[in-house]
């Protein structure tokens, strides 16, 4: 059978660029699936994509389906037939259906019963009949929020389409999707190309656009803007200020990147860079430039869609572009420093955090108490921690944060600096939001880990307290990012603090706000939750996890020593077979309804091994209390795994269910007092 390749394009006018790459994907997605429902066969499938185009190129893909047999059943014979042995209704229609009669028909024979059976020859249907819908299909799958018409037209997409391609090796397989008949007609870029071309065919795709200075291949066209960021800034000798959001929307707004740098007045590096690098980064999305040792130069690179033959201009139009931006940003922290972070308390009376939670300051004034809490258990500067509670929110009313949002806390912490205020205090208030995602760095500092605790308990157990829980994916005051935080807080800083205790101190600074009556219950079982993708994420067992979830440990620091120490624990060669013996105890001890410890009289021990294992447990305990009192939990699961031995051989030579009920409670109360001894960590009967 042939086999070529297919070459699959829609042209487009530019789509958004942060849509592009998912976009791409899901329509890549979306010809997989249709050619793995139409049982087509292919080697490899690609996707390409450039701000005017989506493509996918399959390789060594059928040119047809396989001819193939189709069984299909029909009535049972002893529905089929009558006591004559004529056939039934039933029977007759469905040989009707299958255009035989039922005389035609096979016997299908399994040791279930006997059926009606029709065998039909399918012949498979060639890719010129089946591409068409197979890409319509996609293309409707497509994540659009809000598709757009254009001209004349009735049909509908994320943006105006101009050509269609369907090629099959070197051949146009015909076809259309949104009013457009597919042609080997490709546009190349809107500036350096012909403006169209012909493909001659599919494996030619990237050669030939790339003819027209067009980088379809995404992957590539954003490792040479890494490239040429890279060359740029060592040229300069600097580093590049930059994250991967950047670079996919950059690369998602040029065909023929070329990177350029240009400068602007050293007089604005006065300005915080951290304003500087949003507006240059956010707003005009250029590529700060930074020293060695981290400074902001007064240099920036930025990524061209042409290749101008005087680049001069091209750098000076954008160099003019960026001076208002910035000289904003400066005007804004000139103004601001004329008032005080202390002095715009009074304007957070103005704003609401939640209805009936009240104001920003209201907010502010629990963040402060329960700060200072905080910042006493933890054993840190109390009234330093009180100040940046009190004052965590004021930047919020600054004229820079509200232009330029993203630069909240970070500006507080540098007019905390301008109005004199403590270092642990200007840091808390940029600190106060970490960690803001996965992978994102603590809070440094006591002071900054207590604010940021007592900002996001605050917001849990406000949120949770007038009954706005998160459901499905919604999640509108960030809870789940907000509990992940806490626990990576406390746990990652191994801080001895206790949820119950943290959850009922911000509880009680609401007053009479908070209408759910298992607030606190709520918020740590939620926050608890966390840890299961949490671990999950590092490679922890789920068993292990839920071992310890069992005993619902509030202390996240002990909740993480508990993971530990059951997960190093799991890995012995005794593991096995304790957990086993765990889950047997337990069980015996659920049907019996043993639920407290009775008292154990070694008087009624009849058997030696009832001994042995009374005697090691005493032993065992008093070994294992310290290591459990400290949290030493992987030492103290190592000791009790010398246990093995003499719980194999009670239940090897004991019978816990004596006829004596004496006896019988005495060895009931000897296996709960064993269960009780693994429970002081975790339930390990849980683990597999």
């Amino acid at each position: 059978m042939r086999k070529e390749s297919l070459l699959i394009e829609l042209g487009t006018e530019e789509l958004p660029p942060k849509a592009l790459k998912s976009l791409a994907i899901a329509f890549k997605d979306g010809i997989q699936d249709g050619l793995h429902d139409a049982e087509l066969s292919f080697e490899d499938l690609t996707w390409y994509a450039s701000p005017r185009r989506l493509a996918v190129k399959v390789t060594q893909l059928v040119s047809r389906q396989e001819d193939k047999v189709v069984e299909k059943r029909g009535p049972a014979i002893a529905a089929a037939f009558d006591d004559s042995g004529n056939p039934t209704k039933a029977a007759e229609g469905w040989a009707r259906s299958n255009g035989i009669t039922v005389a035609d028909a096979e016997r299908l024979t399994t040791d279930k019963g006997e059926w009606l059976l029709f065998k039909a020859n399918v012949e498979g249907q060639p890719i010129e009949s089946l591409l068409p819908d197979i890409v319509a299909t996609a293309l409707k799958k497509l994540p659009i929020p809000k598709p757009m018409r254009w001209g004349a037209k009735t049909t509908q997409f994320i943006r105006p389409a101009h050509t269609f391609t369907m090629m099959y090796g070197n051949e146009i397989i015909s076809g259309s999707v949104l009013d457009i008949n597919s042609a080997a007609t490709i546009r190349g870029h809107r500036f350096h190309g012909d403006g169209e071309f012909t493909l001659t065919h599919a494996d030619d795709y990237l050669q030939s656009l790339e003819s027209q200075f067009v980088i379809a291949d995404y992957a590539a066209r954003k490792q040479q803007i890494i490239e040429q960021l890279a060359k740029a800034a060592e040229a300069e000798g600097g580093v590049v200020e930059t994250d991967n959001e950047l670079l996919e929307e950059v690369t998602s707004l040029v065909e023929w990147p070329v990177v350029l740098t240009a400068s602007f007045d050293e007089d604005f590096l006065e300005v915080p860079k951290e304003a500087l690098i949003y507006t240059m980064k956010d707003d005009q999305k250029y590529f700060p430039l930074l020293s060695k040792d981290g400074e902001l130069m007064p240099r920036f690179l930025f990524v061209s869609n042409i290749d101008s033959k005087d680049k001069s201009q091209v750098i000076s139009g954008n160099e003019k572009v960026i001076r208002p931006r910035l000289a904003d940003a400066r005007f804004f922290f000139e103004t601001d420093r004329k008032e005080t972070l202390e002095s715009r308390l009074s304007s957070l009376e103005t704003v609401l955090f939640q209805k009936q939670l009240g104001t920003l300051k209201d907010k502010s004034d629990r963040i402060s108490a329960l700060a200072g809490q905080i910042a006493e258990l933890m054993g840190t500067n109390t009234a330093e921690a009180k100040r940046a509670g009190l004052l965590c929110k004021t930047d919020l009313m600054t004229n820079m944060v509200m232009e330029f949002p993203d630069v909240q806390g970070v500006m507080g912490m540098h007019y905390a600096r301008h109005d004199g205020e403590p270092e642990a205090v200007a840091t808390a208030l940029d600190e106060q939001y970490k960690p803001r995602f996965a992978g994102d760095s603590l809070p440094s500092a006591g002071t900054s880990s207590a604010v940021a605790l007592a900002d996001k308990l605050d917001t849990l157990v406000g949120i949770f307290g007038i009954g706005q829980l998160p459901k499905g994916d919604k999640d509108p005051f960030a809870l789940r990012r907000a509990a992940i935080g806490v626990l990576r807080i406390i746990v990652e800083n191994k801080l001895e603090l206790d949820l119950l205790d943290l959850v009922s101190r911000s509880a009680t600074l609401f007053g009479g706000k908070l209408t759910n009556q298992d607030t606190s219950d709520q918020v740590v079982d939620f926050i608890l939750a966390r840890f299961r993708p949490f671990y999950q994420e590092k490679g922890i067992d789920v068993d292990v996890i839920q071992a310890v979830e069992a005993k619902r440990p509030t202390k996240p620091a002990d909740f993480a020593a508990r993971i530990e120490g059951v997960s190093s624990f799991k890995s012995m060669e005794s593991a096995s077979a304790l957990a086993a013996a765990n889950k047997r105890v337990a069980n015996i001890l659920q049907k019996n309804g043993i639920s407290e410890a009775g008292k154990i009289d070694t008087a009624l021990f009849e058997q030696d091994e009832e001994r042995q294992l009374f005697s090691a447990l005493e032993d065992v305990e008093k070994t294992v209390r310290p290591m459990l009192d400290a949290g030493n939990y992987e030492e103290a699961l190592k000791a009790m795994s010398c246990l093995r031995d003499s719980i194999d051989a009670f239940f090897d030579n004991v019978m816990v269910m004596a006829n004596d009920d004496a006896i019988k409670k005495n060895r009931l109360a000897l296996l709960f007092t064993l269960r009780r001894l693994f429970l002081h960590t975790a339930d390990i009967s849980l683990l597999n």
